[in-house]
């Protein structure tokens, strides 16, 4: 087939599509969904890539029978009302909110309209009323961010024998059930925690300054979108400030953290997209059970371990999931 033969009938084929697409939109099959993101940049990858995948292995394929508005909070967590509200405006079949504040404020815009989250603590953020049977417009996924930030402390001590003084980066719209939880399991390892709040990225360099002064041995990032859209400032002050660091999701030691213990990323917005596609055929929020991850991902970053100084013990790498040469 001749090149201007293969363009045309490739362009005709777009075409053909585009009408598809149009016509799926007059007869109302093309459904529509809002993402409240709580950070001030867009989902970083394999978030969004993953959330599309879950959603069309249940026949929801964006561009063809699924329109996604995506809203992120560029001016800061002050503005998920501002966006939630416009999703009410746009009449969107469900909103899908991550972290305790933005489902929060999304229940506040509206009790009509399904929302699925992926939440840090969602029964300690009052969101549900059980795990079996959310109530009200409301499920999704609890990723037990308080119980593995408590977990993250041990895997700390396996690389830093003796560590007696963590310092743990928190954002509050998280609530306190991270702080508490970690509080408790610093105990009878006999860890004191120093906790720094963090509400935007201008508040790192302070919260770093501080570690320093207090004499701080290591970092926890506790669970937070907010906290997760900063990963790349948190991992070079951390580097900077020589200050051996534990994260949350495995790409943040690919990206040259230290150490990362917690669920897959790329599962949990996976089966997020599974849940909203549920949700699109009909289920009601108030009977899905509320899910939890499906994998637990270990991950060491060895040649950051070497430049802090640090020898990775056999037993950690032979638990790793990854190890980052």
């Amino acid at each position: 087939m001749r090149r201007r033969e293969f363009i045309g009938l490739l362009g005709g084929v777009v075409a053909a599509s585009t009408r598809h697409a149009r016509a799926q939109l007059l007869t109302g099959s093309v459904r529509k969904i809002g993402l409240l993101w709580p950070g001030t940049a867009p989902p970083a990858s394999p978030r969004m890539e993953s959330f599309r995948q879950g959603l069309s292995e249940s026949g929801f394929v964006e561009g063809q029978n699924l329109v996604i508005e995506l809203r992120y909070a560029q001016k800061g967590p002050q503005q998920l009302t501002e966006l939630a509200a416009e999703f009410v405006r746009l009449q969107v079949e469900v909103i899908h909110a991550s972290g305790d504040l933005a489902p929060r404020v999304a229940r506040q815009a509206t009790t009509a309209i399904p929302i699925v989250l992926i939440s840090d603590d969602v029964e300690g953020a009052g969101l549900i009323t059980s795990l079996s049977r959310p109530g009200g417009n409301t499920t999704g996924l609890t990723i037990l961010s308080p119980e593995l930030s408590a977990k993250r402390l041990e895997v700390l001590t396996e690389i830093l024998p003796g560590l007696s003084r963590v310092a743990a980066l928190w954002d509050p719209t998280t609530g306190r059930s991270q702080v508490t939880m970690t509080e408790a399991a610093a105990k009878p390892l006999n860890i004191k925690i120093q906790v720094l709040e963090v509400r935007q990225r201008e508040d790192l360099g302070a919260a770093f300054d501080v570690a320093r002064n207090e004499q701080a041995q290591a970092l926890n990032v506790f669970s937070s979108p907010i906290l997760s859209s900063l990963y790349r400032e948190i991992i070079t002050l951390a580097a900077v400030y020589r200050l051996p660091a534990i994260y949350q999701w495995k790409e943040h030691v690919e990206a040259g953290g230290l150490l990362a213990y917690g669920p897959s990323l790329a599962g949990v917005w996976r089966q997020s997209g599974n849940i909203v596609a549920k949700v699109l055929k009909g289920a009601k929020p108030a009977d899905v059970p509320v899910e939890l991850p499906t994998k637990l991902e270990l991950a060491v970053n060895t040649k950051t371990a070497r430049s802090l100084g640090l020898t990775v013990p056999p037993s950690l790498l032979a638990r790793a999931d990854e190890a980052i040469e």
